[in-house]
């Protein structure tokens, strides 16, 4: 399996994460599982050849929502994608389906709606997003989301009361803002695999866990393996499995 990400435009910064590519180096007639782990964060998938199935057969064109537990995959050896990772806010921009009805799974998407258009010609998908996205800013909460540790630190960052960020995740995330924190903080740990601290302890400490054993704790929860085994497996934000 080879994974790449490409830069994105700065115009896009804090809505959308990567344009990102993933081609299996098998045959058709072959099978391969993957674990993808939660990163809180919409995906926006063409499936460019091949085949893929999470739940059921996957259609060409889909979106996944955000999960709290690793995603469990099977695509044919020679299956090769092209997707798109963006904040949940951004997603709320170019489509009509509520986070909240997709959480923990797929949708299809209609290559003719407004999210469709942006992967319709995937050698464009930079300058589609641009133009799908143009006026748009994270706003106060969503800046706060990512620069904080806590939902205290978003608060005071926003300058929005509690209750109207309880209100904001509910309508945009569709998890409560703690959980979705959880997410965020694994994700940037995941992350560190590509130029890991020296060890796990300073690793747990550098993204935000109280010690080590609670980085354990939520590796196990959100990627279904310890710290230690994720480093050894990770490309990006899959775990390879086995044919």
């Amino acid at each position: 399996m080879r994974y790449a990400e490409h830069p994105i435009p700065p115009a896009l910064d804090g809505l959308v994460i990567a344009i990102w590519a993933l081609n299996g180096d098998g045959h058709a007639d072959t099978r391969v599982t993957h674990d993808a782990t939660p990163d809180g964060c919409v995906e926006l998938i063409r499936r460019l050849r091949g085949r893929s199935w999470w739940n059921g057969e996957q259609p060409e064109l889909f979106a996944t929502g955000l999960s709290e537990a690793p995603i469990r995959f099977t695509m044919s050896g020679d299956a090769a994608f092209i997707g798109i990772r963006m904040w949940p806010w951004a997603w709320a921009v170019i489509s009509d389906a509520h986070i909240r009805d997709f959480t923990g799974r797929w949708i299809g998407v209609d290559p003719t709606s407004h999210a469709g258009a942006v992967l319709a010609d995937p050698a464009e998908a930079a300058s589609a997003l641009e133009t799908a996205l143009a006026g748009h800013r994270p706003n106060a909460i969503a800046t706060a989301v990512l620069r904080s540790a806590s939902v205290a630190e978003i608060v005071a960052t926003s300058g929005i009361a509690h209750r109207g960020v309880q209100r904001w995740f509910a309508a945009i995330v569709g998890l409560p803002p703690r959980r979705y924190l959880r997410l965020i903080r694994f994700r940037a740990a995941m992350l560190d695999f590509a130029d890991p601290p020296a060890t796990l302890a300073e690793q747990a400490s550098a993204n935000g866990f109280a010690d080590q054993a609670h980085m354990a704790r939520d590796f196990r929860l959100l990627a279904g393996v310890s710290p230690s085994i994720a480093r050894g497996r990770a490309i990006g934000p899959f775990l390879p499995g086995t044919r």
